[in-house]
């Protein structure tokens, strides 16, 4: 049996930083990995570049039962924290539109730069490990297991069993920090396990749903979105409380793209989504001018100054057959009102989404209410901690998950 200060499960994002911030103040640490290597999530983000953070982080870039819970630990680690440590370590980055910054390079110099302080403060990390049991050493438990204190330590709290192909381990710690990551792209090593340790120790759950993903459509929609696969354009979105203009992008199967990633966290199922088609341009006024002009250019000529052809035609022909290739100035005021109404306020009702699979975080994990804002220990088990995604917060799409990962993962990595 071991015996260390910090026991931290899950190595990514989260799991990295607490690691290497409760090392650099002397603890003794060790990552335990279900995976067959640390931050695979890093690795494959921003398209292999890491969109590792964003400059405008602010509460309203996250959801949350309780958002103001964000604020502490984005206060006390904001990104500018984390940018002076990738330039500290030379490495080279961009910043894109909304304020995302990527690696000029690759995704791979972030996770070295993890590896490297955890490595040089004495972190050791075992990948491929599933965790057996989880125990809270109590009196209650040293009278049915038979040990007593002197054989796990006086200030131990929990003693943790995992396999590493046919080794077992058996690991006492002082502070367990849970960094398991949540159900989203499980082969990227998502599971259910944090969610598992919580309610084990009384804790409760928001539930729990995919966020940042594409979604499907049925029938009809789904037909133009085929026949439209690989068609982008800039359009604007709205569905709840959310609202974004960015580019959308049709699929075989539905609809993906920034836009839909982002309002995709806001809808529930059955909720229509609203998007309009031409957001920087009133077509209806628009359309009007072009007939007072006299234009003998069809409906779907005009269209195709804004929009690719394919998409000129099959929504014309889906939604406006009639006056498809009609002269404008033929067409009855009325009817141009209709299709400029039906553009801006284009409404669809996703038949779902593509699911955990591809869903870029988890909605929903453990609740804050059962967690210290400070230090992300839990409120009723001492030396306990939950950190990164598996708590009921999920940023925006632009670096804002990786940003409560570091902030969240320094935080308990500070008092653990």
């Amino acid at each position: 049996m071991q015996t260390i200060d910090v026991l931290i499960l899950g190595g990514g994002a989260a799991g990295l930083m607490t690691a290497m911030t409760a090392a650099s103040r002397g603890r003794t640490v060790r990552v335990l990995e279900r995976s067959n290597k640390l931050g695979k999530k890093i690795l494959m983000s921003g398209g292999g570049r890491c969109n590792f953070t964003n400059t405008l982080v602010e509460s309203d870039h996250f959801l949350s039962e309780n958002v103001h819970f964000v604020k502490s630990a984005l206060r006390r680690y904001p990104s500018q924290c984390f940018i002076e440590l990738v330039e500290a370590q030379g490495i080279a980055y961009e910043e894109r539109k909304h304020g995302q910054l990527f690696c000029k390079g690759s995704a791979k110099e972030i996770l070295a730069m993890l590896e490297d302080g955890c490595r040089a403060n004495g972190v050791r990390w075992q990948t491929g490990c599933t965790v057996t049991d989880v125990a809270q050493i109590t009196d209650q438990w040293l009278k049915e297991s038979g040990l007593s204190l002197p054989d796990v330590g006086e200030s131990v709290r929990f003693l943790v069993t995992a396999t590493i192909g046919d080794e077992r381990l058996r690991i006492a710690c002082r502070s367990l920090v849970v960094a398991t990551g949540a159900l989203s792209i499980p082969t990227l090593g998502g599971s259910d396990q944090g969610y598992l340790l919580a309610e084990q120790f009384g804790l409760s759950l928001v539930p729990r749903r995919p966020g940042l993903v594409p979604f499907v459509m049925t029938d009809d929609l789904k037909t133009l979105c085929s026949e439209l696969a690989g068609v982008s354009l800039p359009v604007s979105v709205s569905c709840g409380r959310g609202s974004f203009t960015e580019d959308l992008l049709f699929t075989h199967r539905g609809l993906s793209g920034p836009v839909i990633l982002q309002i995709s966290s806001y809808w529930r199922q059955g909720d229509y989504v609203e998007i309009d088609l031409l957001p920087k341009l009133d077509l209806g006024l628009w359309l009007q001018e072009k007939k007072r002009s006299g234009s003998q250019q069809t409906l779907v000529s005009a269209l195709q100054t804004f929009w690719p052809r394919s998409l000129a035609q099959r929504y014309l022909e889906r939604y406006h057959s009639p006056i498809l290739n009609k002269p404008i100035t033929d067409c009855k005021d009325q009817q141009l009102r209709v299709v400029a109404s039906g553009i801006h306020a284009f409404r669809i009702k996703p038949a779902g989404t593509e699911g955990y699979r591809t869903a870029e975080v988890t909605l929903g994990g453990v609740a804050t209410q059962d967690l210290s804002s400070k230090t992300f220990e839990a409120n009723a088990v001492p030396g306990l901690y939950f950190v990164g995604e598996v708590v009921d917060v999920s940023g925006h799409l632009g670096g804002f998950n990786f940003q409560w990962a570091w902030a969240s993962g320094f935080c308990a990595g500070q008092v653990v």
